[in-house]
């Protein structure tokens, strides 16, 4: 009864090993697919304040602790 065992984990583990290989040439093709430009603007990514990823630049706004600061330096003076 092993020897049935042997076998069946060999051919799984032979399939498996295909499987990656097949997966991996996928993944290097669609890389090579992939229209390549090294302009700095393609590559510049935005992170918003919640830490998500984005393409486009955040709004300008002023941000909240610089408007208090303000408000406590001029009280000061």
């Amino acid at each position: 009864m092993s020897k049935n065992q042997n076998t069946f984990i060999k051919k799984q583990k032979a399939e498996l090993k295909r499987r990656k290989k097949k997966e991996k040439k996928e993944k290097m093709q669609a890389r090579k697919d992939q229209p390549k430009s090294g302009k700095l603007e393609d590559m510049i990514m935005y992170v918003d304040e919640f830490g998500n990823f984005s393409e486009t630049p955040p709004d300008p706004e002023d941000p909240k602790g610089k408007k208090s600061n303000q408000q406590n330096s001029n009280k000061s003076q």
